[in-house]
């Protein structure tokens, strides 16, 4: 039996004209049978009634059905979710900005204090430790703003929170005194999850764990969770990835249906695979003698490259794995794909963004086995100027899988063993560098910045542990195929671009005026000067980077000039990118393992078959896809200093030679010569001064010995603490620890400033002597104050039989504190304070200046 469609009951007039007044509503008549008010109407109509208003009453206004009342419910809710309103006491809707309520996101610290960053940029605001334990790191909360803190910040105070953004945390599990408990391993969250005892797996205590959160912390009781998985020892090999894992909230598990698509995905070109989805017609490239030019440890190939010759040009080919038409919007690969934003490399695994079946298999260009391929067909003139360049699907061969070490041996020696096994295609490798030299050129007259910077590549033993730390040698084979890869994404932004077609650009912005302030300041200090003014261009950078060459100082001012830029993010916006000089730029080699070229694609897929390509809203895209970036990126560094960490803990009292790689506050960072690892010089460790940090210098200058301790610095250190749990290495210097030994205190070396005139400092300029300054927030330890110098000993009086003083002694030694107790007592006895006599003499003989010991006689 047919059940009739229930229409819509008939609101009153005056309510449907108030639904109808929604400038969203022709938004809402697509989405509901009878139209709900929309979020930014209901902020609208709270805001000219000017109170707070029960939900009640807004439903009373809009005449709300009982059928409706569910759906009303839940909008008003996501309202409060997003901080939007606030519902008060009384359960009546208040505007969250009519409270003076600012919505931000927590960011804790290892102490125990935090910050609110505001949605709006306006500045963070410092967040106390009790207000502190009502959240977690990460967590969306509405704050207040109640002042300054001692040292100048903004002060808030925390009125709701809006989401809990943690439900699963990995941790160590320790027990105390009969309560089992678990320390995060993420060090911003210092509260301690109680574990419950109902479902909880069984656990030893040491090991780490997962834990699902039951109760989320308030202010009134700790969090709550209860065991889900137990990971293992702490030390257990592998073990450092699945922390890093699961504490950044990587995605390692593909979903069922993920999966099940990978495994029904072909292994090999279809008759069908010749036509795109969109019916675009695949070029054959069969023939074409494309090659693979990678690292030895490369398992996935989605770049292959092909040069030749063209009247006084070139012929450039740059072929990239089709992901796109096995992967396509909405299905389940899209979707995992676009959780995990990209692949994440760690030491001896990788976590991809697609399963191993495509970007192993069907989507890697493996060596003479046909695979589907986006081209970029481009024609360089002599002068390494791009010239007209296509785009179009096709099917290729490739033949042959190559390495940086092979090609350049090749290249160096094309008469040798290498170019004889390579005899194939070693001309066609000679045409490439031909051309990368013409390309190496253009890029230096467009100015674009290189860095000189070293990459290192852990070598790891049986028991899968660092074995050593080793420095990859780049070569020109490196930079050949960098150079491709980059004219291709340059073509696909012009081409992009021309159409007007809405993609993710890579954007790099110039240095903001804060970060351009402070290194003109330094350079004026040694001379130097940027160009561009106010705004500098890239090769401002590269002419500075070209005139310190062979300078002593060449590593720190190249430092220095990488530190004054901004990162790269994705934005649909067109801004160019800085340091490479474009004024527009993309990412379309790498649809393997990066989800904004797999957009690219799809978006040049959309142009060549006259449609438009909508995945969304483009800004969120950008975000999020820049948000799994640097999280793939801390994630991966949480796991290497750990790894280093474990390798520095049997070189414990080991002294090594290193320079300083970062200056803080609170102390030096050194990165040892030949290992490659980093560790810190506490401020503390530096000397008995007092140690000023000079943010534009990056140094750390002492103002009684004029030690000056800066970037790129030479130091001998010696490794002090290894922390695993932490991933910290503490240094001392050598001579500092040396003194330390032979009782001394000898002056660590640093760059000495010129001498003061003056001699010994007078008492009055000891009592004017300032103070050490605060710290940052990144650490709460301060420098330790300067120790005086000991005075020459002097031989002590025998020590008088009970009830005598020593001749001579005791009128000299007496008299001040007896002076002061006769003078005193009268008002002690009328006071008659409450702390015990004792403590009342104790400070009678602090004010005298007398030792503050306990007296040898009790007071009746």
């Amino acid at each position: 039996m047919e059940t009739k469609k229930t229409k819509p009951p008939k609101l009153p007039r005056a309510a449907l004209k108030l639904r109808q007044a929604d400038p969203f509503y022709e938004q809402e008549v697509a989405r509901y049978a009878q139209p709900l008010p929309s979020r930014a109407y209901l902020l609208q109509i709270l805001t000219e009634r000017g109170a707070p208003m029960e939900p009640a009453e807004l439903a009373e206004l809009f005449a709300i059905q009982p059928e409706e009342a569910d759906f009303f419910a839940r909008r008003i809710n996501a309202m409060a979710r997003e901080g939007d309103v606030v519902i008060n006491r009384k359960g009546a809707l208040c505007i969250a900005e009519k409270l003076d309520l600012i919505k931000g996101r927590v960011v804790g610290h290892p102490d125990g204090f935090g910050f609110v960053v505001p949605d709006d940029a306006s500045g963070d605001l410092f967040v106390g430790p009790k207000e502190m334990h009502k959240v977690l790191h990460g967590d969306r909360v509405m704050v207040r703003e109640i002042g300054v803190d001692r040292r100048g910040r903004r002060e808030g105070k925390i009125v709701e929170v809006l989401e809990h953004v943690h439900d699963r945390l990995v941790g160590r599990l320790f027990v105390e005194r009969g309560v089992r408990f678990i320390r995060a391993e993420e060090r911003r969250i210092t509260q301690e999850i109680l574990v419950s005892p109902e479902g909880s797996l069984d656990a030893e205590p040491g090991q780490v764990v997962t834990v699902e959160l039951v109760t989320q912390p308030n202010r009134y009781s700790q969090p709550i969770g209860r065991i889900v998985e137990v990971l293992g020892n702490y030390a257990d090999p592998g073990m450092e990835i699945e922390i890093a894992l699961r504490k950044h909230d990587l995605p390692h598990v593909f979903s069922p249906d993920a999966e099940a698509q990978a495994r029904k995905t072909p292994q090999k070109v279809l008759k069908k695979d010749w036509k795109t989805a969109e019916g675009l017609k695949r070029v054959d490239l069969r023939e074409l003698p494309l090659v693979t030019i990678d690292g030895e440890t490369a398992r996935d190939f989605d770049d292959a490259v092909y040069a030749e010759k063209a009247g006084k040009g070139w012929r450039l080919v740059v072929a990239i794995a089709d992901v796109s038409h096995y992967v396509q919007p909405g299905d389940a690969l899209d979707r995992d794909g676009y959780e995990r934003g990209n692949s994440v490399y760690f030491p001896r695994r990788v976590i991809p963004m697609l399963p191993e079946e495509l970007s192993n298999g069907i989507c890697s260009l493996n060596p003479e086995v046909e695979r589907c391929c986006m081209v970029c067909d481009m024609q360089i003139d002599a002068k390494g100027e791009l010239g007209k360049y296509s785009f179009y699907p096709a099917v290729m061969l490739s033949k042959a899988r190559l390495t940086y070490t092979e090609v350049w041996e090749v290249l160096q020696d094309p008469k040798g063993e290498a170019a004889k096994a390579r005899k194939a295609v070693a001309g066609h490798l000679a045409d490439l560098y031909a051309l990368f030299g013409v390309l190496l050129k253009a890029r230096n007259r467009r100015g674009a910045i290189d860095f000189e910077t070293t990459e290192t590549r852990m070598v790891f033993n049986e028991a899968g542990k660092i074995e050593r730390i080793e420095p990859v040698m780049r070569n020109d084979a490196h930079r050949l195929i960098e150079e491709c890869m980059l004219a291709a994404n340059v073509c696909a932004a012009d081409f992009l671009g021309k159409h007007q077609h809405t993609a993710l650009y890579r954007i790099h912005e110039g240095p903001t005026e804060r970060k351009l302030e402070n290194l003109r300041r330094f350079l004026n200090e040694r001379g130097l000067s940027l160009g561009g003014g106010d705004e500098p261009q890239a090769k401002d950078y590269a002419l500075l980077m070209e005139q310190v060459k062979g300078r002593p100082d060449t590593a720190l001012l190249q430092t220095m000039l990488l530190r004054s830029m901004q990162q790269a993010v994705y934005s649909p916006e067109r801004l160019g990118h800085f340091g490479l000089a474009y004024d527009a730029y993309t990412h379309f080699t790498s649809p393997i393992r990066r989800y904004p070229d797999l957009l690219v694609h799809r978006s040049i897929r959309a142009v060549l078959a006259g449609t438009t390509y909508k995945p969304g809203k483009w800004e969120e895209i950008g975000a999020h896809c820049s948000q799994t970036e640097r999280r793939a990126d801390e994630a991966t560094r949480d796991v290497e200093n750990w790894l280093k960490c474990y390798f520095m803990r049997d070189r414990l009292g080991e002294v090594f030679d290193g320079v300083i790689s970062a200056v803080t506050n609170f102390g030096l960072f050194v990165l040892l010569d030949g290992l490659f690892v980093e560790g810190l010089v506490h401020i503390s460790e530096l000397g008995a001064d007092y140690f000023r940090y000079d943010e534009a210098g990056h140094c750390l200058r002492g103002e009684r010995s004029g030690k000056v301790y800066g970037l790129t610095d030479k130091l001998t250190v010696k490794v002090a603490r290894v922390d695993i749990e932490t991933s910290k290495i503490d240094f001392v210097l050598v001579e500092k620890a040396q003194a330390a030994s032979a009782g001394q205190d000898e002056q660590p070396a640093g760059r000495d400033a010129a001498p003061r005139s003056g001699g010994k400092r007078s008492g009055k300029a000891k009592k004017d002597q300032p103070a050490v300054a605060a710290p940052a927030a990144s650490s709460p330890e301060v420098a330790a104050a300067p120790a005086p110098e000991p005075a020459p000993a002097r031989p002590r009086p025998p020590l008088p039989k009970p009830g005598r003083a020593a001749p001579g002694r005791r009128s000299a030694r007496r008299r001040p504190w007896c002076r002061l107790l006769r003078r005193s007592t009268r008002r002690w006895l009328r006071l008659r304070p409450r702390r015990h006599p004792h403590q009342f003499l104790l400070r009678l003989r602090r004010r005298s200046g007398a030792a503050a010991s306990r007296p040898r006689w009790r007071p009746c």
